[in-house]
């Protein structure tokens, strides 16, 4: 015979069947644990293994010493990577040369940035990317958190080689935009993206940043850009969020 299963899971089942059918909604405060407790002739401590078991499956969030909540849902930004950035989206009548702020304006919900700028030494992995000594050469690197309705979405940051973007916007402190984009309007035309995804767990810089809950995994979209001589360009990091994110691609069949 197998071993039983452990008490606190059981409860865990009983309150996520509540929460998936509804009967707790999104935004509602649990019964407290004395509560708790009681409804299920429980300990303490079993009673507090159930809970942390749903809120690591990202199902409840606590508050500060105010005990267990339901998760809000976050409405998905839907992203579609495979025009996003694209030549023929950039010379877009609708397109204001930022193409991320323009994608969230069409949803109709409201963008903002917050932009750092910072010229410094690349990591190891990126300066590979961008074909440069990572013991030597510069980068210019500019941080993004950015925000829908207020809320933070996402953490974008572009690395660029110091002597392509050397006296361009792109040095600037604060949101920049261009038509047909930056890069291209300092003259550095990109042909081509590669782009790479990775899933894992979020570091505590970018859980704070985000104001991620317990149990949010993230997406990195890894995009690099290249010239037509194959001149790496641009290396643009960003970090989604899994909770609130669609990632979208088109791909031909050919």
């Amino acid at each position: 015979m197998g071993e039983q299963t452990p008490r606190y899971h059981r409860i865990a089942d009983e309150l996520r069947h509540l929460i998936d059918t509804g009967e707790l909604k999104p935004g509602q405060q649990l019964p407290t644990e004395h509560q708790l407790m009681g409804q299920y002739s429980a300990s303490r401590n079993t009673i507090r293994l159930a809970l942390r078991r749903l809120t690591d499956e990202g199902l409840l969030v606590a508050g500060q010493g105010r005990g267990s909540f339901v998760r809000k849902k976050h409405p998905a930004a839907v992203w579609d990577w495979s025009v996003l950035e694209s030549r023929s989206r950039h010379n877009s009548a609708h397109s204001n040369g930022d193409q991320w702020s323009t994608v969230v304006e069409e949803s109709g919900r409201k963008p903002r940035q917050e932009v750092n700028v910072s010229i410094r030494r690349p990591p190891p992995d990126v300066a590979e990317q961008l074909g440069l000594d990572p013991e030597t050469a510069l980068t210019v690197v500019r941080e993004r958190v950015r925000y829908v309705d207020q809320e933070p979405y996402a953490i974008a940051d572009s690395y660029f080689p110091e002597e392509l973007v050397r006296g361009t916007p792109l040095m600037l402190p604060e949101d920049v935009s261009a038509p047909g984009g930056v890069l291209a309007a300092s003259g550095l035309i990109t042909e081509r993206y590669q782009d790479e995804i990775t899933v894992r767990m979020p570091t505590r810089a970018e859980s704070e940043k985000l104001g991620l809950p317990a149990g949010t995994p993230v997406a990195v979209h890894r995009r690099t850009g290249y010239d037509k001589d194959g001149r790496a360009l641009r290396v643009m990091i960003s970090v989604l969020p899994g909770d609130r994110h669609i990632i979208r691609y088109d791909v031909s069949a050919e």
